[in-house]
């Protein structure tokens, strides 16, 4: 869209991730204001434009190497579907304007996924997908203005922590805490 960019910051462990993120934002600010320009991280600045969205690819060991197949992939699917929710208190201030389930967007009523589905949840890349599980997978909820540590987190728990040992309803009550502490 006009006035749109995107740019992809990885691959990196997950924390790294978050000071990778943070850090680049700082840059693009800082470059921007030498030539005079804005930026805005906003998830929705005009109806009809595309959102913008921080869409998080990630990968598990078993992924990497291949040794679980789609079959590892669909039951993470299911997993992230249980906990769709409450990643979503989490993914963006108003990203509610952007997940409409229009502009190659999910709706943020239903999780879904699917291969090479550029409106789903979830996308699976057809090549994830050829390589029969072996690669990685995109989180394309998260909206432009996350706090990537978060994401990063909730995207950890439910995918590699077993239910019964979950850290989300810590984490989420650690969020709504910070938030009502008067961030903007």
């Amino acid at each position: 869209m006009p006035g749109q960019w995107e740019y992809q910051v990885g691959p990196c462990p997950s924390a790294e991730m978050g000071d990778q993120l943070w850090m680049s934002r700082y840059l693009l600010m800082k470059v921007a204001e030498c030539y005079g320009l804005s930026i805005s991280f906003d998830v929705k600045l005009f109806n009809d434009w595309n959102g913008s969205g921080a869409h998080t690819n990630f990968s598990t060991e078993t992924m990497r190497k291949g040794t679980g197949g789609m079959k590892y992939i669909d039951d993470m699917m299911v997993k992230f579907s249980k906990k769709h929710k409450e990643h979503l208190l989490v993914y963006g201030e108003e990203n509610f304007k952007r997940l409409t389930g229009l502009h190659e967007t999910s709706s943020m009523e239903n999780f879904s996924y699917g291969v090479g589905n550029r409106a789903a949840s979830f996308r699976i890349p057809s090549q994830t997908a050829a390589d029969k599980g072996k690669g990685y997978i995109e989180d394309r909820r998260p909206g432009s203005n996350i706090d990537p540590y978060i994401v990063c987190g909730m995207i950890c728990d439910t995918s590699l922590i077993p239910e019964s040992e979950s850290l989300a309803p810590q984490m989420l009550t650690h969020f709504k805490d910070w938030m009502n502490e008067g961030r903007t």
